[in-house]
């Protein structure tokens, strides 16, 4: 597909999108950026298209894959140092005995190898998908699968050695 029969078939598509994305995220901001993600990688795999039947469809599910990442993302993007604790379920001393934790578990993870610290980071953390993670680090899923068992097994082994 050339860029005509882009702008002919892919663009006039751009506000049965929005509408896709505004319905999930429920804000234009992020239905605007979600819309011109999945334009984006409709452009990047334009040679290919000419091989799907339905490119309407095609494209809307590309737009609610990503507005399902953004929606998963966000939720998941608590940060380890935003570790908040109700005030009502625990004392002030298990407040600071539960960040000291973290704290411990954050200086174990920076330790590790960059690879594994990467995987367990994107994981555990962020929630990215296996395959996803798989894609950005240019591994296979086994070797996604093995380096974020090690992690875990060293983050494990460390954490009991040092709180003994």
């Amino acid at each position: 597909m050339e860029l005509e029969q882009f702008k002919l078939h892919i663009i006039p598509l751009r506000q049965n999108l929005f509408a896709v994305a505004m319905k999930m995220l429920q804000s234009k901001e992020d239905a605007e950026d979600a819309v011109q993600e999945a334009l984006l990688r409709l452009w990047n795999i334009r040679r290919q298209l000419d091989a799907v039947s339905n490119t309407a469809a095609f494209a809307v599910q590309i737009t609610k894959n990503i507005c399902i990442d953004r929606l998963r993302t966000d939720r998941q993007t608590a940060e380890i140092d935003d570790f908040h604790i109700a005030a009502d379920r625990q004392t002030p001393y298990r407040q600071t005995e539960t960040k000291d934790l973290v704290a411990i578990v954050k200086a174990i993870i920076e330790k590790l190898p960059e690879l594994q610290k990467i995987t367990i980071q994107m994981r555990d953390i962020d929630g990215y998908e296996m395959e996803k993670i798989a894609e950005i680090t240019g591994t296979d899923i086994s070797a996604v699968r093995m380096n974020l068992s090690r992690a875990r097994k060293k983050i494990r082994e460390c954490f009991i050695q040092i709180t003994k």
